[in-house]
């Protein structure tokens, strides 16, 4: 039986390590060809290793996929485009991108440093537009020259943190509803040239995330396993997935679902008087589904 997969073209950033790692080795098990992207730098950033990329790389090879290893930063926006490059100059095509890689620098808004958010925005926000932007110039021009769809697949990285709001995380939950919003708005746009365009918030165990909630008991650790997100990704990148698009989908060993977006609530008439909104607020406030809370149901 066929890879899920089979021939398809995938990059996958912040490849190296935890859920970008699983992505990898699960989409080459089902016959992609993987350009496994990592910076390699420390959890916040800092730093910089092929090592990571390079071990996913072999693990590949050693079960008789392809693969390459690519140390771009995916913020750097040339460095972003040599990396969508190297995936058509070797492997011929690009059919998938994955935007994984992110780090953390939390702190409460009070103690927040700009370095901290100026950072965060940078490797979550511009690292999701940057490669995504030559990505699709790539599979625009395919499908102009063609005539063909590109029959292509955008696969963003968004967080529980930023969809439903966790405190101690204004940067990164900032970013993350940004990716949210970045995902509905982009599958609009590509859908003329046959790319859907979906992201995941994941709930996993990485180095990212294991000192935070809490102590790690057994059961944690298998909800938490990384398998488990691979699923959802290694499928939306296949051809199955071509009627998805513009969709959240979370995923851990807790739960899989779809996240639903803003939607008007309660409304009321307009008024050009300050002192006739506190009733109208109110009456809406009254009526108005609550915010959701990390596990993604209506706040006590």
């Amino acid at each position: 039986m066929a890879g899920l997969c089979e021939g398809r073209v995938a990059i996958v950033t912040g490849g190296g390590r935890g859920i970008g790692r699983e992505y990898c080795l699960m989409l080459a098990a089902e016959g992609a060809k993987v350009v496994v992207n990592d910076l390699g730098g420390a959890r916040d950033g800092e730093g910089a290793d092929l090592g990571p990329a390079d071990e996913v790389v072999n693990e590949i090879r050693a079960m008789g996929g392809e693969a390459v290893a690519n140390g771009a930063d995916v913020s750097n926006w040339d460095q972003a485009k040599g990396m969508i490059d190297q995936a058509v100059s070797t492997f011929g095509k690009l059919d998938v991108l994955i935007n994984n890689a992110g780090i953390l620098r939390d702190r409460m808004l009070v103690n927040m440093t700009e370095a901290e958010w100026d950072a965060v925005i940078k490797v979550h926000l511009k690292g999701t537009f940057a490669p995504s932007h030559h990505a699709a110039n790539y599979w625009r021009d395919l499908n102009k020259a063609t005539g063909e769809s590109a029959n292509a697949r955008l696969i963003n990285t968004s967080s529980v943190s930023g969809i439903y709001g966790n405190i101690g995380q204004t940067n990164y939950g900032a970013a993350k509803m940004g990716i949210a919003a970045f995902t509905i708005i982009a599958s609009r746009e590509l859908r003329r040239y046959g790319v859907t365009v979906n992201a995941i918030a994941p709930g996993a165990l990485t180095r990212l995330t294991e000192d935070l909630g809490g102590p790690i008991t057994e059961e944690r650790r298998e909800s938490g396993d990384p398998k488990w997100v691979a699923p959802i990704a290694v499928w939306l990148a296949s051809e199955q997935s071509a009627d998805v698009s513009g969709r959240m989908f979370e995923a851990s060993g807790n739960v899989l679902a779809i996240a639903e977006g803003w939607h008007r609530g309660p409304t009321a008439k307009p008024t050009k008087d300050p002192h006739e909104m506190g009733a109208l607020v109110a009456d809406m406030m009254s009526k108005a589904r609550k915010n959701a809370g990390m596990n993604g149901m209506d706040l006590d």
